[in-house]
């Protein structure tokens, strides 16, 4: 009997044995199954028939971690026999797993420790409702700019509902990463998530790829195969570049998503499917319909609740974010974690980047490699990523050939400097000739009188420097960047200056 066939009885798992040799690990266990409102029992070979003993109409789940080899013997006895009815999950070494694969059969589910509640909820299956609060710890869309709260939010309204859902968005924004997150955060959480990419399978071969063939088929078909819709039965079927989809596949496409019928390549029988449709592309649809490339009915039926991914460009804020995220990846995967400095994070915020997200990952992978346990700063990128004329523009040029180290002592000076310090800077080392040597009897407007002053003196050093921003800056000792946006502030960007700019 199968834990189905438990549940059809109307039996209820409340407890879960957790049988490890390592104690450790088993305690850590221990503090998941509570999250799933279980009662976890930490046992041996006699507590582990007596559990079964004592609650005969809620027999326990059972996660098996290690065991030594001498018990292995009554362990498989006592499986195949009193404890045919409960789910097995093992979780420990690969060999252990084999073993109990070996005497239980296919009701094994194995999983790598650590894992989370909502990965062993759906091991155990759990009822959906018993893990619930899980929902909240979905993985989305990392950022904190008002594009991607936007994203979120859409996420978590959309994903109760079983609507069809159309994430469009440029190349490498992340639209599978948002499909994953309606299906995680659905109650279709615990059955399969499917993605396919139509743009990347010939268009002959599509047809099989969704709805599975007989064999003997076609020439190669030596098997019937399932398709994509088959597999994705109850849970989610994600279709990446649905935008390529030749229209003759858009047709078929349409029937299944209207009838929720679909046949076999080589077989006349319907096979009904419940799956949720999210689709996606980087192509802009409504153009593809009026040249022809793509059916009107079918847009109207995938775009019922429509998602926009934001390029890379739109929310820089969260570039710091994302670098972060993918430095932790690249740890988990066993490569070094990146550290960028302040200059260059400055650096890449005003690159256009047009492989979006997709392309900040690859390149922090790079970085991984070639600039492994050191902070990675502005001569360590790519060309690409800082040409001249921005280094020129950020007046980073001259400082290039300085350690990280220095550089980010001279930022962190920088911004520490207010406004007010620069001025009395201006007026000790080149004092204006509307400079106040002593206070009036009637006192004096300071900051009106700064103002003037600060702008004479801005004026003063641009008639000498010739208009040039840069030379202006060097005479004030200020950053280029700083005398730019005061520049902006007394509304002094005359043409000349603009176009030093």
């Amino acid at each position: 009997m199968n834990l189905n066939d438990t549940q059809a009885r109307g039996l209820t798992i409340q407890q879960a044995v957790v049988y490890d040799s390592d104690t450790g690990r088993a305690e850590k266990v221990a503090e998941v199954l509570r999250e799933l409102s279980l009662e976890p029992l930490l046992i041996d070979h006699g507590a582990l028939m007596r559990a079964v003993i004592q609650t005969p109409n809620n027999p326990p789940a059972l996660l098996v971690g290690d065991v030594d080899e001498s018990d292995w013997v009554e362990l498989g006895a006592t499986l195949r026999g009193q404890l045919s009815d409960i789910p097995v999950v093992a979780y420990g070494s690969a060999a252990v797993a084999e073993q109990l694969i070996a005497v239980v059969g296919p009701r094994v589910r194995r999983l790598q420790f650590p894992f989370k509640p909502s990965v062993l909820g759906t091991a155990l299956r759990i009822p959906a409702q018993a893990t619930q609060a899980e929902v909240g710890d979905v993985a989305m869309p990392t950022g904190t700019s008002a594009a991607i709260r936007d994203v979120t939010r859409l996420i978590r309204q959309v994903a109760a509902h079983d609507s069809s859902v159309l994430i469009l968005g440029e190349s490498g924004t992340g639209k599978e990463l948002a499909a994953r997150a309606v299906h995680e955060a659905s109650p279709r959480r615990q059955r399969p998530f499917v993605a396919i990419n139509c743009g990347a399978i010939p268009a002959e071969l599509l047809e099989s790829e969704l709805f599975g063939h007989e064999k003997g088929s076609f020439t190669g078909a030596i098997a019937a195969r399932k398709g994509r819709f088959e597999i994705a039965e109850g849970g989610t079927l994600f279709l990446d570049e649905i935008g390529d989809m030749s229209l003759p596949m858009q047709v078929k496409l349409l029937r299944v998503l209207q009838e929720r019928v679909f046949e076999r390549v080589g077989n006349h029988a319907p096979i009904r499917c419940n799956v949720r449709i999210i689709a996606a592309t980087h192509r802009n649809l409504e153009d593809s319909i009026a040249k022809g490339n793509f059916r009107e009915d079918l847009f109207y039926r995938l775009n019922v609740f429509p998602i926009e991914m934001p390029a890379l460009r739109t929310r820089i804020d969260d570039l710091s974010m994302l670098v972060r995220d993918f430095s932790e990846r690249n740890a988990h995967e066993g490569r070094s974690r990146v550290e960028l400095t302040g200059r260059a994070l400055k650096v890449l915020s005003h690159y256009p980047w047009p492989g979006n997200v997709r392309e900040l990952g690859n390149l922090i992978e790079r970085m991984s490699i070639l600039c492994p346990n050191r902070k990675v700063d502005v001569a360590d990128l790519p060309l690409k990523y800082r040409p001249a004329e921005l280094l020129a523009e950020l007046d980073l040029s001259d400082d290039l050939a300085l350690p990280a180290e220095t550089l980010e002592a001279e930022l962190d000076a920088e911004d520490a400097d207010d406004e007010d310090q620069e001025v009395m800077a201006m007026l000790s080392s080149e004092p204006s000739e509307t400079a106040v040597v002593q206070l009036p009897p009637d006192g004096i407007d300071l900051r009106d009188h700064l103002f003037t002053i600060e702008r004479d003196l801005i004026q003063q050093a641009l008639s000498r420097a010739g208009g040039t921003v840069a030379h202006a800056a060097r005479l004030l000792k200020l950053r280029r960047t700083t005398l730019v946006e005061k520049l902006r502030k007394f509304h002094m960007l005359n043409e000349a200056a603009a176009s030093e700019l």
